[in-house]
């Protein structure tokens, strides 16, 4: 947070929204549309956001710091779900407004149990989320009165955070809930996550999307070394895996599958941060790396 930030104009708003909902609802695409940018990586795997992330909205009238979660899982109770949900729902308590994001082809049961562990002295905004995926509109409407039987939604705002489709009305409910308080962060300013972090997660992104239903989920991404020169990115990272077997899966047939994982990583890389990207990748096995939460806390997770 910068205190140096210049003054505010007079009536301006600034606040934390929070972006929350089961996994695969669209959370992270919904923050990357919001800034602009790909701050949150995205898959089709449960659980691929794993940390905060914050992504900084400044408007003429308002800044919005949006707060990416991850998914809240009803199902796998293990240490590294407890952490995850823990943080979401740590995050939404703290918001000045929360989005529920929910699937438009159905609210279910993990929606309902979410939702009603959400604070009750937050303003909550139901993004329905993937409308254009659904032909009939009509099915939305016994969907949203489910989900307004589990709580009282100050708005419900159907959406496609994929295209784009009301999501500016998204942003302007929920700039009319923040408090009257000076900007954060300065004007040009994304996130608050440094480029360290983001290049972690961008390898993350990778293992989720090219090994597939292979992706050992006990897996995460460590910046070993990050040295930051003009124009230039060196980077040495380590994939952790809890089992040989594992690392055997991420490595692939003659290392092919891990250069893979570098190549489309370095691309990403070198796209965001505008510079040429040195990046070298490592597998190394680490039993039990995500059964504990003191283990979890060693490896970044809040």
């Amino acid at each position: 947070m910068n205190t140096d930030a210049p003054p505010s104009p007079p009536g301006f708003r600034c606040g934390y929204v929070a972006i929350v909902g089961r996994p695969n609802v669209g959370k992270s695409t919904l923050l990357n549309r919001l800034v602009g940018q790909k701050l949150s990586i995205t898959s089709r795997k449960a659980q691929t956001t794993r940390h905060r992330v914050m992504g900084v909205l400044t408007r003429p009238d308002a800044q919005l710091l949006f707060l990416d979660t991850p998914g809240y899982q009803t199902r796998n109770t293990g240490a590294l779900n407890r952490v995850l949900n823990r943080t979401a729902l740590q995050v939404a308590s703290d918001a000045d407004v929360i989005v529920l994001v929910c699937d438009a082809s159905s609210w279910t049961s993990g929606d309902e149990q979410f939702a009603r562990q959400l604070p009750k002295d937050r303003p909550v905004l139901l993004a329905v989320n993937k409308v254009d995926t659904v032909a009939d509109k009509a099915r939305l409407l016994p969907m949203v009165e489910r989900a307004n039987r589990a709580r009282v939604f100050d708005e419900v705002v159907p959406i496609s955070a994929r295209t784009g489709k009301q999501v500016d009305l998204l942003v302007d409910l929920c700039v009319a809930r923040l408090p009257e308080a000076p900007r954060a962060f300065e004007e040009d300013q994304l996130t608050d996550r440094s480029e360290r972090f983001l290049a972690a997660e961008l390898v993350r992104e990778k293992l989720f999307r090219l090994l597939g239903d292979e992706l050992p989920y006990e897996s995460t991404v460590v910046i070993e070394q990050y040295e930051e020169l003009p124009r230039l990115r060196r980077i040495h990272a380590t994939i952790l895996v809890a089992r040989d077997a594992q690392k055997a899966i991420v490595l692939g047939a003659g290392g092919e599958r891990i250069k893979r994982i570098a190549t489309e990583s370095r691309l990403d890389l070198e796209r965001m941060l505008g510079c040429r990207v040195y990046l070298e990748l490592f597998v190394k096995v680490r039993s039990g790396w995500s059964d504990t939460e003191q283990s979890l806390r060693a490896y970044g997770y809040e």
